[in-house]
């Protein structure tokens, strides 16, 4: 009887998940993205509780460090370009009202007036849509911090709960699979920042070797996008090229395409994800990079997240059935 009752309450918490993520579905990535973040952050709680810190000031500790180190990305990279406004608003002042260029003996001319225009209605229509979406973006913040605080804190009865519907002789299995989540998206996180470093650091020489006046800025851009995989430095990479283009330099937007495209778009992502990959997460660089990108594809922003460890799993998950042929056998 007890292990009939477990059962069915094993089966009510399945049902009762599945339609929690139905009504909270616009909340996932946000209480996903807290999970595995107050799971990187579980290591600097046990030390701060080791010296002496209250668990409670430990978790306030930790989550203030998660929560300040997101908005100060985010935040720099809008004084970023505060801080050249000047030279933005000269930038689009600038652009010609048209391009005329030359391409296997044929003349184009493209209307650029109609090209800033479009740009411009996109851009305010991006400024009232991030207007309206403050307010969300202001509760989601809030429930995140508040979600890793009360992960971590809370984290030893989160484990029982877990693990109460488990029959004991499979514990052991979902300890593996514990331990390969945490190395797995401790390593993810090693890897974006890694990633992100890499990035400005080759694309710094690459601007400066094109001949823009702002290559350290371009470059700080640059590494930044790493941070919005869908976005990424290809998207800077593109609007150098326009530019290029809008001022008639054929040779030099070919320049910025072809060599900020594959050292500064593809190489960080192509060398450092796939390389790092193996010694920190355990995990060949071809099956992070299809994990990688079939997240970003399927899921969106958090896929960069989700996909890796998910195949992750599925790699833990083949080993240890190997183990147990290979052991029975």
């Amino acid at each position: 009887m007890p292990a009939t009752r477990q059962r069915v309450l094993a089966g009510v918490l399945a049902l009762l998940g599945l339609l929690a993520a139905a009504v909270l579905f616009d909340v996932l990535g946000t209480v996903f993205f807290a999970i595995t973040v107050a799971y990187v952050l579980v290591p600097l709680h046990e030390r701060l509780v080791e010296r002496g810190v209250p668990s409670w000031w430990a978790s306030a500790a930790a989550t203030t460090i998660a929560f300040v180190s997101v908005v100060v990305l985010f935040a720099s990279f809008g004084f970023l370009v505060y801080r050249r406004r000047t030279e933005l608003v000269g930038f689009l002042l600038d652009l010609p009202e048209s391009v005329t260029v030359e391409l296997l003996g044929s003349v184009y001319t493209i209307d650029a007036g109609i090209v800033t225009e479009v740009a411009s209605e996109y851009l305010a229509v991006v400024a009232l849509a991030l207007a309206r979406l403050a307010p969300v973006l202001a509760l989601k913040g809030t429930l995140f911090a508040l979600l890793v605080f009360a992960l971590l804190i809370r984290r030893g009865q989160a484990r029982r709960a877990l693990l109460g519907p488990v029959p004991r002789e499979y514990r052991d299995l979902a300890s593996a699979f514990h331990e390969r989540t945490r190395e797995t998206l401790f390593a993810i996180y090693v890897l974006q920042a890694a990633t992100a470093v890499g990035t400005f650091l080759v694309a710094l020489p690459v601007f400066y070797l094109l001949d823009y006046q702002f290559y350290l800025t371009l470059a700080l851009v640059a590494g930044f996008l790493q941070f919005l995989p869908i976005v990424g430095p290809s998207f800077l990479v593109g609007l150098l090229a326009v530019y290029r283009l809008t001022a008639n330099e054929i040779a030099a937007a070919i320049a910025v395409l072809v060599l900020g495209g594959v050292l500064v778009g593809w190489l960080p992502d192509a060398v450092i994800r796939t390389r790092l990959a193996r010694e920190t997460a355990d995990l060949p660089g071809s099956l992070y990079f299809v994990g990688f990108t079939g997240g970003l594809l399927s899921v969106g922003p958090v896929g960069f997240i989700a996909g890796p460890l998910v195949v992750a799993l599925l790699v833990e998950a083949s080993e240890l059935l190997a183990g147990e042929v290979n052991g029975s056998g």
